[in-house]
C-alpha cells in the first residue's frame, strides 16, 4: 500500500507542528521519520493513523483519499512505545483482541489459529497463556507487534517502539523487526529520535526539523551527503573547525579539503571523529591530547588544537597516546559549509 502526504499542515493552538509536508512512501517500503523532540514526526504518524486530522493538505492510501477516513476504517496497525497491552488479558487474548472487535467476523478456531501463527512469527511460542506482567519488556513489545499484525493491516505504524528498552534489547529487536518486515512486506512508517536505530532499520530516512522535512534519502545518502550543518550534527558526533575557502578548496591549518560549490570566504568544516587521524609528527592541525578514552572497538582522543577549541577523534587501539602528548590532527575527510 503506497502512502502519499500532499502538503499536509497541522497546527495545535498557535503552534504549527507540521509545515506543508509532502512525502511518498512506496508499497513495501520501511521509512523512518527521524528528528529531535518537537520536530513533528509523531504528529505525522498520528495523522497517517487517523488519530489526528490535518488542517490542510491530503493523505492518500494508494489512490484513495484517506484524509477524513476514521482510524477504525483505515486498515492500519499501530505499535506504541509503552506496549499498551491489556494487563488483565493473557498474551494470546491481547493478540486476539483486534480480531474479535473487527468488522470482519472470524470464528474462534480461525482466531486461535491466527494467534498461534503470530506467536510463532514473533518467537513467543508457548507463552500465550502468560500475562504481560509475567514476560520481559522485549517480549511485551513483540506481543504489541503481533497484535498490530493480527488484523492484517495495509500499513504498519510504529511510534518509538523500542524507546523503553535497554540498548542491547533494542538492537536485537530492531534487527528482528527488519526480518519480519522483509518476510511480510508491509508498508511501514517508523518514528524515532535514535539515529542509529533509523539508519540500521530503514530503507529510507526522512529527517525533520521544526515540522519540516530537511533531508530524505537512503541511510547511505543522508550519512555521506548531509545537506546542512543541522543534518551533519544531528546524525552523529561532530567536530567543527573554522576554515577559509578559496577557489573551491578549504584550508584548516596546514590541511586542505575540497569545497566544491562553497563560496570563497569564511566557512566551517564538520568532521566525524573517524574522519581524523593522530600523528606525532607531520602536517595538519597542531594539538595537545587532553584525555584518552578506551572502549572495546578502539580509542577516542580528546585534543586541544593550539589555535583554540576542542576535537574528538577515533584511532586504532594500538595507537600510543597519553594525556599531555603533542602532535598533529590529520584531516582525511569532512563537509564544508559556508559560515
Amino acid at each position: 500500500m503506497k502512502i502519499s502526504l500532499d502538503t499536509v499542515v497541522k497546527t495545535f493552538d498557535t503552534f504549527r507542528a507540521v509545515h506543508g509536508v509532502s512525502l511518498e512512501i512506496e508499497s513495501g517500503e520501511l521509512v523512518a521519520l527521524l528528528g529531535p523532540s518537537g520536530s513533528g514526526k509523531t504528529t505525522i504518524l498520528r495523522m497517517v493513523a487517523g488519530l489526528e486530522y490535518a488542517d490542510s493538505g491530503k493523505i492518500y492510501f494508494g489512490a484513495e483519499d484517506a484524509t477524513d477516513i476514521p482510524v477504525r476504517d483505515r486498515g492500519v496497525g499501530f505499535v506504541f512505545q509503552h506496549y499498551a497491552l491489556f494487563p488483565h488479558m493473557t498474551v494470546a487474548e491481547n493478540i486476539a483482541f483486534g480480531m474479535k472487535v473487527s468488522k470482519v467476523k472470524r470464528g474462534k478456531q480461525e482466531i486461535a489459529a491466527r494467534v498461534a501463527d503470530l506467536l510463532r512469527l514473533v518467537k513467543l511460542d508457548g507463552l500465550g497463556e502468560r500475562f504481560p506482567s509475567q514476560i520481559s519488556g522485549g517480549q511485551r513489545q513483540r506481543v504489541a507487534l503481533a497484535r498490530a499484525l493480527a488484523v492484517d493491516p495495509k500499513v504498519l505504524l510504529l511510534d518509538e517502539p523500542f524507546g523503553a528498552l535497554d540498548a542491547n534489547v533494542r538492537r536485537d529487536l530492531r534487527r528482528w523487526l527488519r526480518e519480519i518486515h522483509d518476510e511480510l512486506g508491509i508498508t511501514t512508517l517508523f518514528v524515532t529520535h535514535d539515529q542509529e536505530e533509523a539508519l540500521d532499520l530503514a530503507d529510507r530516512v526522512v529527517i525533520l526539523k521544526d515540522g519540516k522535512i530537511v533531508q530524505q534519502g537512503t541511510p547511505e545518502e543522508v550519512c555521506r551527503e548531509p545537506n546542512s550543518p543541522f543534518v551533519m550534527s544531528f546524525l552523529g558526533d561532530t567536530n567543527r573547525l573554522p576554515a577559509t575557502v578559496a577557489n573551491g578548496e578549504a584550508r584548516i591549518g596546514d590541511a586542505t579539503l575540497p569545497a566544491p560549490g562553497v563560496a570563497d570566504g569564511r566557512a566551517e568544516v564538520f568532521l566525524r571523529p573517524g574522519d581524523l587521524d593522530w600523528a606525532v609528527e607531520g602536517s595538519g592541525v597542531a594539538a595537545k591530547i587532553l584525555r584518552v578514552i578506551d572502549h572495546p572497538g578502539g580509542r577516542r582522543l580528546l585534543v586541544a588544537p593550539k589555535d583554540g577549541g576542542a576535537l574528538e577523534l577515533d584511532v586504532a587501539p594500538e595507537i600510543r597516546a597519553r594525556a599531555g602528548d603533542e602532535g598533529y590532527v590529520a584531516v582525511r575527510r569532512g563537509r564544508v559549509f559556508a559560515a
